[in-house]
Order: C-alpha cells, then sequence, then structure tokens
C-alpha cells in the first residue's frame, strides 16, 4: 500500500532522475526532482510534512551526507534513502548512524527502491504520530492552573493525597477535587498514566523529582 507523501529525488545524473521519476511515478508517487542539494534546501518549505528524499552521495557542490547534516541542524523529520554508484562501508555507516533510513547501490531494482521508500514514509509516519502525542500531552499539562499543576507533580512522584495535602497546605477534600481536574484535563484514567506523561514531556528525572 502506498502511503502519502512526495518523493525528492536528488541527483546530479538527469537521465537517471527521469528515469526514477517515471518509475515511482508509475507506482503511485508524487515526485519533485532537484539536479543539487542546495536546490533541494532553496526550494524545500520549512516544516515539510510527509515524503521521503532519494539522495545521491557524491554530487557536486554539498554532497549527500552534508546535506543530511543540514536538514538534521533544521530538525527535519524527511527519512533519507541514500543511492550510490560505489559504496562505501565508512559513508554507510556514517549515514546510517546519522539517521538515515536506507543505503541503496545502484543499479536498484524497483522492488528494493520501492520497498525502501514504503519503509522510509511508515517510519516517518510512526514519527510524526509521536511527535502529535507529545505536543497534545504538552498542551494539556500546560492547561493546568498553577495550583493543579502543583498537584501533578506530586502525583507523579508518588505522593497520596494526604501527603500533598500536607505538602501544599490544604485538606485532603480540595486534594482529591484538585486531583479529578488534573485527571480530566490530561484526559487519563490512571497515576500510571499521568507518570507516562511526565516521562515523556521530560519532566521527572531519574530520581522521580519533578523538573521546572
Amino acid at each position: 500500500m502506498t502511503l502519502p507523501g512526495l518523493v525528492h529525488v536528488v541527483d546530479d545524473d538527469a537521465s537517471f532522475r527521469t528515469a526514477i521519476e517515471r518509475r515511482l511515478k508509475l507506482s503511485g508517487y508524487d515526485v519533485a526532482t532537484y539536479a543539487s542539494a542546495q536546490h533541494l534546501l532553496d526550494r524545500l518549505r520549512e516544516g515539510e510534512a510527509r515524503g521521503c528524499i532519494l539522495l545521491d552521495v557524491q554530487i557536486p557542490g554539498l554532497s549527500g551526507p552534508e546535506l543530511q547534516g543540514r536538514l538534521n541542524e533544521r530538525g527535519s523529520t524527511l527519512p533519507i534513502v541514500f543511492l550510490t554508484g560505489h559504496a562505501d562501508t565508512a559513508t554507510t555507516v556514517r549515514t546510517i548512524k546519522a539517521g538515515a533510513e536506507d543505503f541503496l547501490t545502484k543499479p536498484v531494482s524497483s522492488e528494493q527502491l520501492i520497498d525502501a521508500i514504503e519503509r522510509a514514509l511508515a517510519r516517518q509516519e510512526a514519527v510524526l504520530s509521536e511527535r502529535r502525542k507529545l505536543e497534545s500531552s504538552r498542551s494539556r499539562v500546560a492547561s493546568l492552573t498553577p495550583r493543579e499543576r502543583q498537584v501533578f507533580d506530586l502525583i507523579v512522584r508518588g505522593k497520596i493525597n494526604k501527603q500533598i495535602a500536607h505538602e501544599i497546605g490544604t485538606t485532603e477534600r480540595t486534594v482529591k477535587a484538585h486531583r479529578h481536574q488534573v485527571m480530566e484535563k490530561t484526559q487519563v484514567d490512571s497515576v500510571a498514566e499521568l507518570v507516562l506523561i511526565a516521562e515523556r514531556l521530560g519532566l521527572l528525572d531519574a530520581t522521580g523529582e519533578t523538573r521546572g
């Protein structure tokens, strides 16, 4: 099944770009081609959403691995599938460590190419889904009042209502009301889910203490 997304093909060989573009379009993909890494950087929109990059390793000007570095600095979520005419173990290892999705050697079969693109798009979808969850959790925690946030911090540190009441100088009944609001606003049903949110947002340190 073809996932939505634009495939960006970066290669200085015009005939190769044309052949790849034709092959991918026949498989149902939208394609954009670029003769250089700089061309891609100039045309890539800020926050480009779904898609992936097919990137030649050795291109004039900015090389494939150098482009990968620039995109990483921008915080790009576009996965990269490298293509090369001459496989080189050191380059392969370096680009994979830097987050490349795959490293294919030319000539590449249609099956290899489509498999690599589908894996890249599926992984990107998983990354974007996790990012959406993170943003949703951050937004829900931000909706808490200062007192509710205090209660949230104490709950995820394992404090019971009586301890929380003592710490913030109120009654257990008031803490129960705040606790209910915290659970409602963060849209969770259990303390375990609250702890998961705190961990996901980096609000708990290794000792279980809350951060800022």
